[in-house]
């Protein structure tokens, strides 16, 4: 009977494996990965996440949708429906790069003790607002700040924090943005 291999919490032998198959068959890398989103009234709207593809098919893993409540607070004119939108980027950055560093460290053989982070983003809302056009909308900067413990020296956790951050897809999207296309379509009735 074999044994599983894990650590950090992922399963080492299908992690090598998958990635010995991704090199062998490079289309399994693709992916696309849906939302949907559906306004309910003032800034509150939700997001719902079930199917993608990946690993060249469909998925059918889920059996129930995610639901992702978005909302502004009172002095955004809302009512705390849910975290607004650029707290969920934090929140999806903070989930990327965590698991970008996990996965990384697995795969370098890095056992990780104790990982947290606290995300800050500073914005200026005369962007949103077009209040001056020289203010761009959106995070000016953001600042992770990492509380990580693992059994290697610092100077390898330098290295794979370096490797995750050049490596995270949430990461590398905010940091060279991706092109986002909006086009108006009609909803089929």
């Amino acid at each position: 009977m074999k044994t599983k291999t894990t650590l950090n919490g992922l399963d080492t032998e299908q992690m090598f494996e998958t990635v010995e198959a991704i090199k062998a068959q490079p289309a399994l890398a693709r992916f696309e990965f849906r939302a949907r989103n559906k306004w309910i009234d003032g800034g509150e709207n939700r997001s719902t996440i079930k199917d993608f593809y990946g690993a060249g098919r469909e998925d059918d893993s889920r059996d129930k949708p995610f639901v992702f409540v978005n909302g502004e607070p009172p002095v955004l004119l809302g009512r705390n429906e849910g975290g607004n939108p650029v707290e969920f980027l934090l929140h999806a950055l903070a989930g990327c790069v965590t698991t970008t560093t996990v996965l990384h460290a697995a795969a370098r053989g890095i056992r990780i003790e104790r990982l947290s982070t606290t995300l800050k983003g500073e914005i200026n809302l005369e962007g949103l607002l077009g209040l001056d056009e020289r203010v761009a909308p959106g995070y000016e900067k953001i600042r992770i700040e990492m509380d990580i413990e693992a059994d290697c020296s610092d100077e390898e956790l330098d290295d794979l924090l370096k490797f995750a951050h050049a490596h995270s897809p949430v990461c590398q999207t905010v940091c060279r943005p991706a092109q986002v296309v909006i086009e108006r379509v009609r909803a089929r009735k």
